[in-house]
């Protein structure tokens, strides 16, 4: 099913705290890889769920970026591997959904990992559903978790912080 379906809010239980400059980097890499789908990286604090930065990655997808993504395992072992050695741990992921809402998808379920968060921001080009016409822009953006039965992604409590 696609992200177009709505879902019912299911709470997680969980939050996932967030600094203002790592969500604007998250929508800025959002923006500029529109139309295509963009991935990274969470990377922070797992025991008190703060995110403290992103990594963007790289969508290799060669099918259909526009809504899916891909990266290949190494390079993403690699930059897993790189966020631990700064000190940081692998909170998440995060991706775009061009023209779609910041929804989740059979897809994203499918590729969900136990206690891992998930990030996905909806954008929208100017003559996107909700465009305005004029410059292409973020609508929204959503964090989830995969319930125990692998069923459904539940809704985590994302909590935006002032930057240090």
């Amino acid at each position: 099913m696609s992200s177009l379906i709505p879902r019912p809010h299911r709470p997680s239980g969980q939050r996932l705290e967030i600094d203002e400059r790592a969500l604007a980097r998250i929508h800025a890499h959002a923006v500029e890889g529109y139309p295509h789908e963009v991935v990274g990286l969470l990377a922070g604090e797992r025991s008190a769920g703060r995110v403290r930065r992103v990594v963007p990655l790289e969508n290799e997808n060669q099918a259909d970026p526009a809504r899916r993504f891909a990266v290949d395992g190494l390079r993403l072992m690699r930059a897993e591997q790189a966020v631990e050695a700064d000190g940081d741990e692998v909170l998440g992921y995060y991706h775009s959904h061009p023209d779609h809402p910041a929804a989740w998808s059979d897809a994203d379920r499918d590729q969900a990992l136990p206690a891992t968060a998930y990030v996905i921001t909806a954008v929208h080009g100017p003559d996107g559903p909700e465009g305005d016409g004029e410059r292409t822009r973020v609508i929204d953006t959503r964090a989830y978790r995969l319930a125990d039965d692998r069923g459904a992604l539940l809704d985590d409590l994302l909590v935006l912080l002032p930057s240090p």
